[in-house]
């Protein structure tokens, strides 16, 4: 059996979770430079590695992010479960501020990042028809529970470009499609996670109703951030409850998520890219 290993990513307003023999450590990734160092250290007992999104004192927009970079090093840490904790706007009346919604599904409108380790001389194919590993989310929503915080289990986040907000139309075309959030930073973070077979779940923190709603008509940054306020106390008792009660042993995935790229890679293995195999030692040392 693996031991878990609870990584946490932390997004806006999240970065001071109480982490027990904690150090911030530098880990080097081929992919480039992460967004931080990691913090690495033990809640409850179980280990974790924490990594700020944005960097501490948030100097990195959605659209800089290196996630490919984030996800190796989580991988290069030895993170067997990943929970993903971001801000996100509401297309939902009954999904209000200061909701934790539980993400089980994405539909990604990013144009300008890189959404694949794989490519020209290494191809690989994965599944991401169901990108949140089911088990991992019901924890988070046991530990919402556990906590007495307001939470909504399943729904879609639709990932946008950013790092401006959505214009009218456009938040009234995503509540159209079934969208039930929206964030700029979630992909392509689940489908790296999913290639590099870490399960993940996203804790999508609702902070403001988007522009669609008659009574916020436009986003108010002022609002946001205090909302965000309310929401870090709920999400650091929440990681700490998750983090108490994770089983020690990491559990396998019912949808694969932990064996993603088992039947993925499609090019021969005489006809691999040197260069490109050795930067995915991390993510795809299993099957290479």
């Amino acid at each position: 059996m693996t031991k878990t290993i609870l990584g946490i990513i932390g997004g806006s307003g999240v970065y001071d979770i109480d982490i027990d023999n904690s150090e911030w450590t530098t880990i080097e990734s081929p992919w480039g430079e992460p967004s931080d160092q990691v913090r690495v250290g033990e809640i409850s007992g179980l280990p974790v590695v924490f990594l700020p999104r944005h960097g501490r004192g948030h100097r990195v927009s959605p659209s800089d992010i290196n996630y490919r970079a984030n996800i190796d090093v989580m991988k290069r840490a030895g993170v067997t479960d990943l929970v993903s904790v971001s801000a996100c706007g509401s297309f939902r009346e009954e999904m209000p501020p200061g909701t934790f919604v539980i993400v089980d599904q994405f539909i990604d409108r990013t144009f300008a990042r890189p959404k694949s380790f794989f490519g020209a001389g290494c191809v690989a194919h994965v599944s991401v028809a169901e990108p949140v590993s089911p088990l991992l989310a019901r924890h988070v929503e046991k530990a919402a529970i556990a906590e007495d915080i307001a939470h909504h289990f399943g729904g879609t986040y639709l990932a946008m470009e950013g790092p401006q907000f959505s214009s009218l139309a456009e938040s009234k075309l995503y509540r159209q499609w079934g969208c039930d959030v929206i964030g700029m930073t979630n992909m392509p973070e689940a489908k790296l996670a999913r290639e590099a077979e870490i399960c993940y779940s996203t804790i999508a923190m609702v902070t403001d109703f988007d522009s669609w709603h008659p009574d916020h008509g436009n986003v108010d940054i002022a609002a946001i951030i205090a909302t965000l306020k309310d929401n870090t106390h709920h999400a650091i008792q929440l990681i700490t409850r998750l983090a108490s009660d994770l089983p020690r042993q990491h559990e396998p995935c019912p949808v694969g998520s932990d064996t993603a790229l088992e039947f993925a890679l499609m090019t021969a293995p005489e006809k691999r890219d040197a260069a490109l195999v050795a930067k995915l030692d991390a993510v795809a040392g299993r099957v290479l």
